[in-house]
């Protein structure tokens, strides 16, 4: 079984972000494993753990993104690979999920786990692409997989419950919150992965097309408006008053 991890690395949340001309300043950015992905690893490590094979961590970025890739080796994968894009610009999940499909590809991997999201651009996008070129089937935001010999069963969150579903390996799947609980890496995992190798894949090894995407700018949020509040004796004055300014103000109505 070979089992291919996607792993992003993405800022703290609780890092102060200052938004550059077209990019963040990442001066005193502290950079984390998106948390979504490390359910992914988790998963990657259980199945393995369970029925043999091989857990390659894959992450996509500047040489940054190989704190992630130790992170997944103190964790417990078996291999690590650094797609080296140095200006990677992270909200292009078409030249990411290109780049990614090329490697595993060459790998001809059974299962690809990713995070249900990166907690940057929260695009949702990147696992989805990868398996639509790989022509294999996908399953959302999974909260329990079971694979016996060929089949794999799902169970996945849906609006307002949960379902099941079936399919035949290889197979790309996504890791929601509930999956399992991630382990803490051991002092020794930790010491261990600073001498591990990590390959590196160029962007031009892989076959893959530039980047078509540009930030142009980027710009923070405008400030929130102050709310107002109403004044009025009874419930129907109150409710003349909203639906006046909802008309003449908000002009929404």
């Amino acid at each position: 079984m070979k089992i291919v991890v996607l792993v992003k690395q993405v800022p703290d949340t609780e890092t102060n972000i200052k938004v550059g001309d077209k990019a963040i300043n990442e001066s005193g950015v502290k950079w984390i494993t998106s948390p979504y992905d490390e359910f992914a690893i988790e998963e990657g490590i259980r199945i393995r753990e369970k029925s043999g094979g091989e857990v390659i961590a894959v992450s996509l970025g500047p040489d940054r993104v190989i704190e992630a890739l130790r992170n997944a080796y103190a964790m417990g994968v078996d291999r690590a690979v650094h797609i080296k894009v140095d200006d990677y610009v992270t909200f292009d999940s078409t030249y990411t999920s290109e780049l990614i499909a090329n490697f595993i590809k060459s790998e001809n991997a059974d299962i690809v786990l990713g995070g249900r999201q990166s907690i940057d651009t929260d695009s949702s996008q990147v696992v989805l692409q990868v398996a639509e070129r790989l022509g294999i089937a996908h399953i959302a935001m999974a909260l329990e997989i079971t694979i016996a010999d060929k089949t794999v069963t799902a169970k996945r969150e849906i609006e307002g419950g949960t379902e099941v579903i079936e399919t035949l390996l290889p197979v790309a799947v996504t890791a929601q919150k509930g999956l399992n609980e991630p382990r803490y890496p051991s002092l020794k995992g930790i010491m261990s992965a600073k001498k591990k190798p990590i390959e590196t894949k160029k962007a031009e090894e892989l076959g893959a097309t530039a980047s078509k995407l540009e930030v142009v700018s980027l710009e923070p949020p405008p400030p929130r408006i102050a709310g107002r509040k109403l004044e009025a004796a009874d419930a129907q004055s109150y409710a003349s008053q909203l639906v006046k300014a909802l008309r003449e103000e908000a002009k929404v109505i």
